[in-house]
């Protein structure tokens, strides 16, 4: 059963699926469609083309779908898909995409963001990430999956940071963060390997230490990256993390961040 507080307006054209709950002064437009058992708080605006998956929880004030604010958008029928599970706070900004990008912003499933959160237009946002307050996305930005992004964090557009990765508070990323990273400052700067983070998800204590081996090779060692990268891709043939983090890496065309203070703890 679905529930609309009598003054929520809701599109007539609107699809919402059993056991969602809207809330007082909602607003859900003509485009929105609504998976099972979402909770859709007071004062939410989703307008625009939007298609939310199961279990979302969207908190007062937060604005999804909405223009973009990109000056070349016309008003052209672009999208925003959001998976399941995701918790959208208070004063959260979510734009779908633009037709100069890939016409389409997608989000993925079991992501937090805290207050004041905003993701732009022609982003990508994979499975369990954390913005924290004020994180913010500029366009066309690609976010991994676990990644913490600290209070405050920026984003430039067309960057990418990588699985696992961690941002500290107020970190401002000009270029690629690489996955398993930890990264910190303005311009942010590789500060060393998000271990915590690595055993949280399952990884043995052999895949951990080679990745620090990785990152101290490429991140901090001299030479040609070619070179570096090549070293430990002789060295190292056995471990999915490794092979990731410099796939990351011959991938990018942006550029990677550079490293900054070390991880001393590598064995």
């Amino acid at each position: 059963m679905t529930t609309i507080h009598p003054t929520a307006i809701v599109d007539k054209n609107a699809e919402l699926d059993s056991g969602v709950v809207v809330g007082p002064y909602s607003i859900i437009g003509p485009n929105v469609k609504i998976g099972k058992n979402t909770n859709v708080l007071s004062h939410v605006v989703i307008d625009g083309h939007v298609t939310l998956g199961a279990e979302n929880e969207i908190f007062p004030f937060a604005s999804v779908g909405g223009k973009p604010q990109d000056l070349k958008y016309k008003g052209e029928p672009t999208t925003l898909v959001i998976g399941a599970r995701n918790s959208i706070r208070q004063s959260v900004v979510l734009h779908p995409g633009t037709v100069t990008g890939t016409s389409t912003t997608t989000i993925g499933d079991d992501n937090l963001f805290m207050v004041g959160a905003h993701v732009a237009h022609d982003c990508r946002v994979g499975n369990g990430n954390v913005f924290a307050n004020q994180a913010t996305l500029a366009g066309h930005v690609t976010i991994g999956n676990r990644v913490i992004l600290g209070g405050l964090v920026a984003i430039h557009q067309f960057a990418r940071i990588g699985d696992f990765a961690l941002l500290g508070g107020g970190a401002m990323a000009a270029q690629d963060i690489p996955p398993y990273c930890i990264a910190q400052g303005d311009r942010a700067k590789l500060r060393g390997v998000n271990v915590i983070g690595l055993r949280r998800s399952g990884q043995s204590d052999d895949a951990i230490k080679a990745m620090r081996r990785a990152y101290h090779a490429i991140v901090l060692g001299t030479g040609p990256i070619k070179e570096r990268i090549a070293s430990v891709l002789q060295a190292d043939t056995e471990h999915a993390i490794v092979k990731h983090f410099i796939e990351f890496y011959q991938t990018s065309t942006r550029g990677v961040a550079r490293g900054g203070l070390s991880d001393d703890s590598a064995d």
